[in-house]
């Protein structure tokens, strides 16, 4: 799949699609095949930066130490200190919803065992945790506005227990072209990171909330 293929699949999906009265969001579906999941190098886990972003705001939320919640508090959706830990670690309930508001999390790296010991039995199944594969575990002093516009266009591409890959890559209020960028870098990452690149994946569709999925020639 190249550019060009890729924006002929998107003005088909778009001419596909019933029209709603909300913009629906953009979802590409992969089954994959030949794969061993007890085998490491099967798993697939990995962030994509995408070109655009995918059309709808992504929440981030930090946790830091108290040198850097003015940091965190200027550039991130909600900031929980180390002092608010002890608070989180006697509510589960609380935790469940945070993990439910946000889609990423920032870690000050220095806390980070205080941070797993507190949250982790509830991020971490959720595949919320904060992940330094996204840049997403900090040092001290880190200016933190470049990761949250960084984490707008990122995407997280996962498989490690049943072969199949589903992701959102934009919506319909996006360009054409944007999609079709977002669809394309995909894939091209996707197949890098499969032990048999093409040979691994059986099929792709694309689609819409509300619309019938497209078969991409692959």
């Amino acid at each position: 799949m190249d550019k060009k293929e890729s924006l002929e699949i998107i003005k088909q999906l778009r001419s596909q699609s019933p029209q709603k009265k909300f913009s629906q969001s953009v979802d590409v579906i992969v089954n994959l095949q030949d794969l061993d999941f007890k085998k490491p190098d099967h798993q697939i886990d990995f962030f994509v930066t995408l070109p655009h972003t995918v059309g709808k705001k992504r929440s981030v939320a930090a946790f830091v130490d108290a040198d850097m919640v003015d940091e965190a508090k200027s550039n991130c959706d909600a900031v929980i200190t180390l002092t608010q830990f002890d608070e989180f670690g006697k509510d589960k309930k609380r935790i469940k919803k945070l993990a439910k508001k946000h889609d990423f999390f920032i870690a000050q790296a220095t806390i980070m065992t205080k941070i797993a010991a507190t949250f982790g039995r509830v991020l971490g199944p959720k595949n919320k945790m904060p992940n330094p594969k996204a840049g997403c575990v900090v040092a001290p002093k880190t200016n933190l506005k470049p990761l949250y516009d960084k984490l707008q266009k990122t995407i997280r591409v996962l498989a490690r227990n049943k072969p199949l890959i589903q992701v959102m890559i934009g919506t319909e209020a996006m360009t054409d072209e944007q999609i079709a960028d977002n669809l394309y870098l995909f894939y091209d990452q996707l197949i890098h990171h499969l032990p048999k690149e093409k040979n691994n994946i059986k099929s792709v569709f694309i689609k819409t909330t509300m619309g019938k999925a497209v078969k991409v020639g692959v």
